[in-house]
């Protein structure tokens, strides 16, 4: 079952957000923590979701960072500027990409954008959003524990979606937040998005389909329990050799990387009838698959 409205996932943890942009906090003995950054412009949602569920926002002493995308940090500065002893952390390769001024332009101007298309411009005014060069935090990799006091997160490294890309897993309460790692539930499917190396996005589901999940909880479109959260990780490596196979095939066919992209597009809006991101988006995501798996010599 997949669950897109912001609430109480389970006792302690929460959804909390927009359907489209979600961020998770988790509450330990402790302290509490921020799992995944979001869009700034969820920012106002927060706020008022704070203050409605009675969330002790005092007791929020981290923030995990899950990948370096525009649309995964934007929450940091505001919280890192509302509590400056707040600790963020990240992984390695997500801190070196936020200290290249070149990224941290583009991600402030997509996230303007962005917080414009959605209506947000007015009510984000007087937050500050922007992220600056002097941020910086903690680094996890594999295996590496975040204790919060009787509440434990495992890091997981799950690169392939993105080269920093990290996933996180409850093991009290079974929970898994694998980022854009383990695709997207988008409408009833899965969007499978193994952007920077399709190969180590297949390798990092593999990593995950052993962990017992009863909470499936992803950046996007909320969260999902039951039967199909057992088998999304499963449902995700079947889809991701299934996208491989077409994108494979079609090459065959053209032998020309354009030509291969294009269709691939048509198709992805031939099958959704509301579209996660732009054409043009999808069309340069294709093109980074479609070139790695021509690079790898296959076909």
């Amino acid at each position: 079952m997949r669950i897109r409205t912001p609430g109480k996932v389970c006792e302690n943890l929460w959804f909390l957000g927009r359907e489209e942009s979600c961020v998770y906090l988790v509450e330990g003995r402790d302290e509490s923590m921020i799992i995944s950054g979001g869009c700034s412009y969820i920012v106002p949602d927060l706020l008022q979701q704070i203050k409605t569920f009675q969330i002790d926002e005092s007791r929020i002493a981290k923030l995990l960072l899950l990948h370096s995308h525009f649309d995964h940090i934007g929450i940091a500065p505001f919280f890192k500027n509302r509590y400056p002893n707040l600790t963020l952390i990240a992984s390695g390769r997500t801190w070196e990409v936020l200290k290249k001024p070149k990224v941290i332009e583009i991600t402030n101007e997509t996230s303007r954008r962005t917080t414009n298309s959605m209506g947000m411009l007015l009510a984000c005014a007087n937050l500050e959003l922007d992220w600056q060069t002097h941020i910086s935090g903690l680094s996890v990799s594999q295996g590496d524990q975040i204790d919060l006091g009787g509440v434990e997160i495992s890091i997981y490294e799950t690169p392939g979606h993105s080269s920093c890309s990290i996933s996180a897993y409850i093991p009290k309460y079974q929970a898994l937040f694998p980022s854009d790692g383990g695709g997207i539930p988008f409408e009833e499917t899965i969007t499978i998005l193994g952007t920077s190396n399709y190969t180590q996005f297949q390798q990092s589901l593999e990593k995950l389909k052993a962990l017992d999940v009863k909470f499936l909880c992803s950046d996007h479109y909320g969260y999902i329990t039951g039967k199909e959260s057992r088998e999304y990780i499963k449902r995700a490596i079947h889809m991701a050799g299934e996208k491989r196979a077409l994108i494979e095939n079609i090459y065959l066919n053209s032998k020309d990387i354009d030509t291969t992209v294009d269709k691939l597009v048509k198709i992805y809006q031939a099958e959704n009838t509301s579209n996660l991101v732009s054409s043009e988006v999808y069309k340069s995501v294709y093109r980074q698959m479609v070139t790695h798996i021509v690079g790898m010599g296959k076909p």
